[in-house]
């Protein structure tokens, strides 16, 4: 069974002061070779973050992944972080270093030994599969086909306006060849489902840059997890002649014709589904996308912007409102479900950064989304992220929700304060605000539509001031709750958070 027209199995979850993840089964113990462990699953639930600066590599481990509420998957690479393995500097308050949870694992470290393995590898993908597929919110109103899809029309001569690979990760950029491969045999190009012009690539290595072969093999799994359906998939997912395991076995043995030969493979059979029109019809079956690949596709919108510039974000000024900080992908995803946002409501981030939160919002549920930051550097890193990030849509076919980046003071903006008197669900990382700012944000609540919902790092009543005086405490009904580990960019730690709900009559 696909993972078209399915229920939601989504819960939102109501504990106060806590929040429960749920913990995989644990699957199968692995044969005795092998050194990691996985299952196939159509895509389980990614870790998304929002407000992120880069982050180092995670901890590999199944058991790490899932005690942080990610799942053992093995269809993303264990060394890798989001898009390929870039490493990812957090910053903030001087730039303390932490762990990103956005990794899942797509094969085994590599020995052509495990290889022999594959095929118990597979049977606990299958087994894992149909669990997993219930992990993405299903808004049954929400259109998730991209209008410019390409559906077969040779025609069409839009070509793809993003920032390939190849722009960020190359020989150029003193990148090595991998696979065996000789400098002028390391070009290929990647097909995706919304676009006839693919991305281009070139297969190498190189430090804190995309790691071109694990980006490419999670392209191919996401595309014939997602867009097609068991039977069509067949070509790319069986265990002994499937598309994947071609590239995964050579990448294993350093094949690097047999990748590049395979690679093509893919491209041409997806390019005649398109042509098809599978991809359109089944697109237009979805309402919802599965959290790992949203993740995975800002992820590569953070790889192909921010990070190449990431020394940017440190420059802020001490004492003042203008601390960088970022809630990552998994926090943003809890939020957008206790918020129980949908595509036809309003999603407003004061104090936006380089706008992940807004663009995770805009693609993960389709509502409309606001950001506003005074800061410079990311201001212009938003604006950026923005364009790739509507580009790299098309690319996968996929409607996101309007997303408007703000530049400028959100108390003075015009186009904020008109947004807040619609907003339904409102972000406020103030968790290095200062208190006269905190203050003015309760002023401009006052505007807000009842059952509006606030979420914030810190609260705004507080229990030193009195009721009669305090503004908050007449507008505000507050839920206290407690975000676990590796939900903020500025510390390994789990920390607190409030949900206020603007009062009814107030």
């Amino acid at each position: 069974m696909s993972i078209f027209n399915q229920k939601s199995k989504f819960k939102v979850k109501t504990e106060v002061r806590s929040v429960r993840q749920a913990v995989e089964p644990s699957p199968r113990p692995p044969p005795p070779k092998q050194k990691s462990s996985g299952a196939n699953g159509r895509l389980t639930a990614a870790s998304n973050s929002s407000s992120r600066v880069a982050s180092p590599r995670p901890p590999t481990s199944a058991a790490a992944r899932r005690s942080r509420g990610q799942s053992a998957s093995p269809q993303v690479d264990n060394d890798a972080t989001g898009a390929g393995s870039v490493a990812r500097k957090r910053i903030i308050g001087g730039g303390g270093y932490s762990q990103s949870p956005r990794s899942f694992s797509l094969t085994s470290s590599g020995d052509e030994d495990e290889d022999d393995d594959w095929e118990d590898n597979l049977d606990a993908r299958k087994r894992q599969k149909r669990a997993h597929q219930g992990r993405l919110l299903v808004d049954r109103n929400r259109t998730l086909r991209h209008p410019k899809l390409w559906v077969g029309d040779e025609t069409d001569v839009a070509h793809a306006s993003i920032i390939h690979a190849v722009d960020v990760a190359s020989l150029k950029q003193k990148c090595q060849p991998v696979l065996g491969l000789a400098a002028d045999q390391v070009a290929v190009k990647l097909q995706y489902p919304g676009s006839r012009y693919p991305e281009r690539y070139e297969l190498v290595s190189g430090k804190d840059k995309i790691e071109a072969v694990k980006d490419i093999i999670k392209v191919v799994n996401y595309v014939a997890s997602t867009y097609l359906t068991d039977d069509q998939a067949t070509d790319f997912l069986d265990q002994t002649t499937g598309i994947i395991r071609k590239l995964e076995k050579s990448k294993n043995t350093n094949d690097g014709p047999g990748f590049k030969l395979a690679l093509r493979d893919y491209n041409e059979r997806l390019r005649a589904l398109q042509r098809k029109g599978t991809i359109a019809k089944n697109l237009d079956g979805m309402h919802g996308i599965p959290k790992e690949l949203v993740a995975f596709i800002l992820d590569q919108v953070y790889d192909r912007t921010v990070a190449p510039k990431i020394e940017l974000l440190a420059k802020y000024k001490n004492g003042s409102d203008n601390v960088y900080g970022e809630l990552l992908h998994p926090f943003i995803s809890d939020i957008i479900e206790r918020t129980k946002l949908t595509s036809e409501k309003v999603f407003v981030d004061l104090g936006s950064g380089v706008g992940n939160v807004s663009l995770q919002a805009a693609l993960e549920i389709g509502c409309e989304s606001w950001g506003c930051e005074m800061m410079e550097n990311a201001c212009n890193l938003a604006e950026a992220q923005k364009k790739e990030f509507s580009a790299r849509c098309r690319l996968w076919g996929i409607k996101p929700g309007a997303v408007h980046l703000e530049r400028g003071d959100f108390r003075k903006n015009d186009n904020i304060l008109a947004a807040l008197k619609r907003a339904d669900v409102v972000l406020v990382n103030n968790q290095a605000f200062t208190s006269q700012l905190n203050d003015n944000l309760v002023s401009m609540f006052l505007d807000l539509k009842p059952g509006c919902k606030i979420v914030s790092l810190k609260t705004f009543v507080h229990d030193n001031k009195n009721a009669e005086n305090d503004v908050a405490t007449s507008i505000l009904d507050v839920e206290h709750l407690t975000y676990p580990e590796e939900y903020v960019s500025w510390t390994n730690a789990s920390g607190t958070f409030c949900i206020s709900t603007k009062k009814v009559y107030s």
